[in-house]
């Protein structure tokens, strides 16, 4: 019977340490032949490890196994197939179009039942898309280890482009129609053997890492190189040395001593246990007590070597007492997402204090501030019972609404302090706030809002693939992505991110629903505008996703599934039909959303106003139908918020916000915030920095940002002296205005000290390198009189299409 096989699906290391499935005590016998070993073969035949007699594998589960068939009609095909499930003794459910099977998956889902066979008629793409139920099915909860059958016509297998397609859809495995009951029993034999059974055994692969991972005690895997694969978090704190630091370097580079004895008694498969020195990151070696234990994986000769260090004295907090770095050490490199989070708790964890220090340095002086810090002043020198009442008074004043701070010093006669801060302090009805959500846009007449159908090269190109295999690197060459995507780069870039962060299944959504969403909100940004384009968008949604990765990486427990969704939704939309120039422009001018909204939070309330309209106006593409009310509404209320965090006139309040919550080094239970309203708190700065994170850039991009967001200005205030508007950013004028200088200003007044208290927060400190180095470049453009556009695009390299265009 002919077949075929998706690469790696059949058969996983480590498979073979299950053993007979009765010979070992406590191991209970599988009805189907669970055991790895074949249940007709005695034992004494198999040459067992020694290493799998004394270290058993966790047993897998053993449900009785359930099998789903999605046939259009029940035809003598079905029935043997159906037949030879029952022979094995599978509980088997019919169903005769997509809907059917995901409504069927979904319940199951819900009533904590799964089925671990899915078969499957792809006979004809008429009838049943199996390409798309595959897909769908690999994106539901709780299926990423389902078995999935493709049944193909004969003719199939004469060329391999049809089951390529379904290979890479997420089929396991392709198989020929056939009546024959006989043949029907053999394969599905085959397929409970070769992918179903291994699948239950990879299954409790998370209960170890999970254990592994809490381990107090240190635990170290290599190869049989002695290149270190897998290390657990007390690994990082006994080396001092990030993850991305540990994996895949030689052990002599963290140990002082000799290892030639380890390696010659793990090659005789014998066990070490000696004496070690340790070699921490910038600190002097500690001999400790290591106990090495040689597996093998495939074989007989060892493929990996287990390293356990033994605690001195058997003091569990050992580690702890360990100077640890200046700054925490970066979490694991593993996207592993959790659904609890305590984001106070980060900011009070003795590892961040040297780099929470810097946050409570910040130039900000709000009224509330000075009167927290006098307060404090005052508890040092009173009573237990006077500390105690401050206390309590501090708490209320940490509470939302307190935070409208005013900054220290700003020159008067800086034009660039006087139209940035300025804006941002008195509202839009007078200026215009700096770079965010209400920033100008270049009118030029309607722009076509027909959302196109996905290109088609969507999915073949293999340099928009090549590209985004790199879409969480800071250092993502946006520009390249808009030329070679034809100006779709939201489109594009927000697959792969909804991919990445699996947003398809947290939105129990179908993939195409999500990309006829991004295509839609694609369509409703302006092209005509310079700046505030779907590059933008794509750009802010690629750095929510860079923050969402390092929060992960760093074991930081701050966002669920959900709430990274939303975050990256929110990012994509943040913009959305920007009707043209800054809200104090549509406020000079008594523009209708200026009307509509009173003037207040112009642009960020239409913004979030057209995205749930277009969203659910629409079924085709509304990404939320299928989540429940509750979950809907706060998906909701999350996506709100965070789009009118971008407000600028609000900045300094956000940033003042994050800086008393989580600038101090008070315990939890001193700190009147829930876990929500930190929540809450973090995200609104993400979103504002990835809205405004150009000046911490690779310097080519941070300067194509600036020739953009100044063209716009440009173009604002030449409409405004046309329609003698009050002019907002009188520096802003084409014929006089410096770019160096607006850039300096920018980062000197807004972008310096939140890019601090962010990092401060995160650990990228390439966000503070990038943006020192180019403030070094504007500095020096200024000292050269380096001033317009084109002197200073004159000294660049060509950034995509549009930097040649303009």
């Amino acid at each position: 019977m002919s077949s075929s096989v998706r690469p790696g699906s059949t058969g996983t290391s480590g498979t073979s340490s299950s053993g007979g499935g009765n010979s070992r005590p406590g191991h209970r016998k599988s009805s189907l032949a669970l055991a790895l070993t074949p249940e007709d073969e005695p034992m004494d035949v198999y040459q067992r490890n020694l290493m799998d007699l004394k270290y058993p594998t966790v047993l897998p589960p053993n449900p009785p196994l359930k099998a789903l068939l999605v046939f259009h009609k029940s035809d003598s095909i079905c029935e043997a197939i159906t037949a030879a499930c029952q022979r094995h003794q599978l509980d088997v459910t019919l169903v005769k179009s997509k809907e059917e099977a995901l409504d069927t998956l979904q319940k199951s889902y819900a009533t904590a039942q799964c089925y671990h066979l899915i078969i499957i008629d792809a006979r004809s793409t008429k009838n049943l898309d199996a390409e798309h139920i595959a897909r769908t099915i690999r994106h539901t909860h709780g299926h990423h280890l389902t078995t999935i059958i493709a049944v193909c016509k004969k003719s199939f297998f004469e060329k391999d482009d049809v089951l390529i397609a379904l290979l890479d859809a997420g089929v396991n495995r392709c198989v020929a129609e056939t009546t024959n009951l006989a043949m029907c029993s053999v394969e599905l034999k085959q397929i409970l053997h070769s992918i179903i059974r291994p699948h239950n055994v990879m299954s409790t692969q998370q209960a170890l890492y999970t254990a592994l991972h809490r381990l107090k005690e240190v635990v170290l895997i290599t190869d049989d190189l002695l290149r270190i694969q897998y290390a657990n978090r007390a690994t990082e704190r006994l080396l001092n040395m990030r993850l991305d630091e540990i994996i895949s370097k030689q052990l002599e580079d963290i140990f002082v001593s000799d290892l030639s004895t380890i390696s010659e008694q793990c090659k005789n498969i014998k066990e070490f246990d000696g004496i070690l020195t340790v070699r921490r990151k910038s600190q002097e070696g500690i001999p400790m007590h290591v106990r090495v234990v040689p597996v093998a994986c495939i074989g007989s000769a060892p493929t990996h070597l287990i390293f356990n260090f033994d605690v001195p004295g058997g003091q569990m907090d050992f580690i702890a007492t360990l100077p640890q770095p200046k700054e925490a050490p970066r979490g694991s490199l593993h996207s592993v997402r959790r659904c609890s989070f305590d984001v106070r708790s980060i900011a009070s964890d003795g590892l961040r204090r040297t780099s929470l220090a810097k946050l409570t340095s910040l130039p900000l002086e709000a009224p509330i501030t000075k009167i927290i810090n006098l307060l404090s002043q005052v508890q040092e020198n009173c009573s237990a019972d006077e500390a105690r009442l401050i206390d309590k008074v501090l708490e209320f004043l940490k509470r939302e609404g307190l935070y409208s701070p005013q900054m220290k010093e700003i020159r008067t006669d800086d034009p660039i302090a006087t139209d940035l801060i300025g804006a941002l302090l008195t509202g839009p009805s007078v200026y215009s706030s700096r770079r965010s959500s209400n920033d100008s846009i270049i009118r030029t007449g309607s722009s076509t809002r027909t959302a196109t159908i996905v290109p088609a090269k969507m999915k073949s190109n293999p340099i928009i693939m090549e590209l985004l295999d790199e879409s969480l690197s800071w250092d993502f060459d946006i520009f390249k992505l808009e030329e070679i995507t034809d100006y779709h780069p939201l489109l594009y870039l927000g697959m792969e991110m909804f991919r990445r962060f699996d947003v398809f299944a947290t939105l129990n959504i179908d993939e195409n629903v999500c990309k006829a969403w991004l295509a839609v909100i694609e369509a409703h940004y302006r092209k005509s505008n310079t700046y505030h384009n779907s590059t933008h968008a794509a750009d802010v949604m690629q750095a929510t996703g860079a923050f969402i990765t390092q929060l992960t990486n760093k074991d930081m427990l701050v966002m669920d599934r959900m709430e990274e969704a939303t975050a990256l939704i929110a990012a994509a939309a943040h913009d959305v039909d920007h009707p043209g120039r800054s809200s104090a422009f549509l406020c000079n001018s008594n523009d209708a959303l200026a009307v509509l909204y009173n003037d207040l939070t112009v642009l960020e309330n239409h913004h979030a106003a057209i995205t749930f309209k277009l969203t659910l106006g629409d079924d085709k593409i509304n990404i939320f139908k299928n989540l429940d009310k509750e979950t809907y509404k706060s998906a909701r209320s999350t996506i709100i918020d965070m789009i009118l965090a971008t407000e600028m006139t609000r900045h300094f309040e956000h940033l003042a916000k994050f800086v008393s919550v989580f600038g101090g080094e008070e315990p939890r239970e001193h700190n009147c915030q829930t876990d929500e309203e930190t929540s809450i708190l973090m995200r609104r700065m993400l979103i504002k920095v990835a809205d405004v994170s150009n000046p911490a850039r690779p310097m080519q991009f941070c300067i194509e940002w600036a020739r953009r967001i100044a063209e716009e200005y440009f173009m604002q205030t030449d409409e405004e002296k046309q329609r003698h508007l009050p002019i907002v950013m009188p520096m802003f004028d084409r014929a006089t205005c410096s770019i160096p200088k607006s850039q300096i200003g920018f980062i000197e007044y807004i972008i310096q000290d939140m890019m601090h208290a962010w990092e401060s927060f995160i650990d990228m400190p390439q966000l503070i390198t990038y943006m020192q180095i180019n403030y070094s470049q504007w500095k020096k453009y200024d000292e050269q009189g380096v001033n317009t556009l084109a002197e200073i695009m004159a000294k660049q390299p060509p950034v995509g299409k549009m930097a040649n265009s303009k």
